[in-house]
């Protein structure tokens, strides 16, 4: 859902008003560096945008919505608005990984996202990220435009070390793994899908599911024959309430789970994202359409898929198993 003039929201589901709250996970996180972490105050987030932020005083301050894991506030003031998110029970691992996501993909120079200028604890426990406010346009804008400028990013933005990223990070609010990895079928067998289906036995007891999807798995390498695959940068959350435009009308990607990954797994989220045949049409003109794209259309869906049936239980698990089925009978396995 996109609302205009009133700034960035985080969502973790296409409709998480209808979904059960979801599970309250341990964060296990990973880096070879730490974005810089304010000092605790008793409004920590007040006293940066009084400093660093270079504003003489906050004008106001109102919700401006958020989804089933984040708070999220506008402070305008008379040095212009900041867009701040907030948890009460996650500490600034979350956010800095977030943070972290949004630098690579600013540096890109390709596709609008928010500048994040400061993640830091809450002192009664918690953690916020300040950003860069954007005020949004009324449409989520061009769909060429937004398949050109994203296409651009993933040409843009390659990684030496392999398919991973610096940190871990959330998908939702589930820890998604970033181990540095040379090999993208590996990588995306072990920690993206693997990752999930262990969760899935663990929490729901589901050994069907899991047994299943390892099968596929250890059995998934022909669905890439023929594919070059590179290390891009991915944003990894790429669905409908993560999508908008800004007053120019030049499309805004936010709410990132950014790591390094094969540029086709950019679209897993796509059955809640609605692409069309211009988005497509224009993103291929920059990168292109790779042997096997369809076949694989459905095997990045699955992680997406599988996540949403660990974070809001068992109305997804159905569409998950019938990827799962549909591969194994076309695999021969």
């Amino acid at each position: 859902m996109v609302v205009a003039d009133v700034g960035l929201f985080s969502f973790s589901s296409c409709i998480p008003s209808l979904s059960p709250s979801p599970p309250r996970l341990r964060f296990s996180f990973t880096r070879t560096k730490r974005l810089a972490v304010a000092s605790m105050s008793d409004d920590p987030v007040r006293e940066w945008i009084l400093s660093e932020g270079k504003a003489a005083q906050i004008t106001g301050i109102r919700s401006v919505g958020g989804g089933c894991i984040n708070r999220a506030s506008r402070y305008d003031t008379d040095a212009g608005s900041f867009f701040v998110k907030t948890n009460r029970s996650i500490g600034p691992s979350m956010f800095e990984g977030e943070a972290l996501g949004l630098n690579s993909m600013y540096e890109t120079r390709s596709i609008r996202v928010p500048k994040p200028f400061k993640v830091g604890p809450l002192p009664t426990g918690g953690s916020y990220i300040i950003m860069e406010f954007i005020e949004f346009g009324a449409s989520r804008g061009d769909q060429s435009a937004l398949g050109r400028r994203l296409a651009e990013m993933h040409k843009a933005a390659k990684s030496g070390k392999g398919f991973g990223f610096d940190v871990d990070n959330t998908i939702g609010s589930t820890p998604q793994i970033n181990t540095w990895t040379s090999d993208w079928i590996e990588f995306y067998g072990v920690h993206r899908l693997g990752y999930q289906l262990k969760l899935a036995r663990q929490q729901f007891g589901d050994s069907l599911i899991y047994e299943k999807g390892q099968r596929l798995v250890k059995n998934m390498a022909p669905l890439f024959d023929g594919a070059v695959i590179e290390p891009c940068l991915l944003h990894g959350d790429l669905w409908s309430g993560n999508i908008s435009s800004d007053k120019n009308g030049d499309p805004v990607i936010l709410d990132p789970a950014c790591y390094y990954g094969h540029n086709e797994a950019e679209f897993g989220m796509s059955w809640c994202a609605g692409f069309g045949g211009s988005f497509y049409s224009a993103y291929f003109e920059v990168m292109p359409k790779q042997p096997g794209f369809e076949q694989r259309r459905d095997l990045y869906m699955l992680y997406h898929y599988l996540n949403h049936y660990n974070l809001f239980g068992s109305g997804y698990r159905s569409s998950a198993m019938s990827i799962i089925d549909d591969y194994l009978r076309m695999l021969k396995v």
